[in-house]
């Protein structure tokens, strides 16, 4: 592991889940099922979709929570819900915000046929952090922890080239605790 770079581990764009800029949420949804059916065996299932423009070059990623809060629309009027976790939030609190926002009173099947249409730029997330493809994974596994991301974008250059996703990440961490384990035997 300490030999591997982000490069060793990550997804390149063109097997990654990904859609136009003009694409919906359901597009979304179609993409991230479609791409982790033509993963690998034993590899975990994509959990974001990177969204491109009109020339493949990456503008944003949406991940599941990013999917999840579309389906709500009321959470834009919440200024800034990317401080709520680490602000000591306890159960109490969020209860009642969900009661004053109403927040989730519509039926779940009415909730995601209003998302199908919401336009992936109106809930994707920027791409405002990278890791580069000849990072040292020690140094991504340092930025994923800081960002608290379950994906980061890779670069090289000025142009994402693939994702590095928790999940690959942890499959080569884990491998190699077993290997250093079992040779110590």
């Amino acid at each position: 592991m300490d030999d591997k770079l982000v490069k060793d581990v990550m997804v390149p764009l063109d097997q990654c889940a990904v859609v136009d800029e003009s694409a919906s949420f359901l597009d979304a949804i179609r993409a991230m099922a479609d791409s982790s059916g033509r993963l690998t065996p034993g590899r975990p299932p994509y959990q974001s979709v990177l969204v491109v423009d009109s020339r493949r070059r990456v503008l944003g990623k949406i991940g599941q929570l990013a999917l999840l809060r579309a389906l709500e629309p009321k959470y834009n009027l919440l200024s800034d819900l990317d401080t709520v976790p680490g602000a000591g939030v306890n159960e109490q609190f969020i209860s009642s915000i969900m009661e004053h926002y109403e927040f989730f009173q519509d039926r779940l099947s009415e909730m995601c046929r209003a998302a199908m249409n919401i336009p992936v730029t109106g809930i994707m997330h920027p791409i405002e952090e990278s890791v580069d493809q000849d990072d040292p994974l020690a140094a991504a596994i340092h930025k994923l922890i800081v960002w608290e991301a379950l994906s980061v974008p890779v670069s090289s250059g000025n142009d994402i080239v693939g994702l590095l996703r928790l999940g690959d990440l942890f499959s080569e961490l884990a491998a190699t605790v077993i290997e250093l384990a079992e040779g110590q035997q």
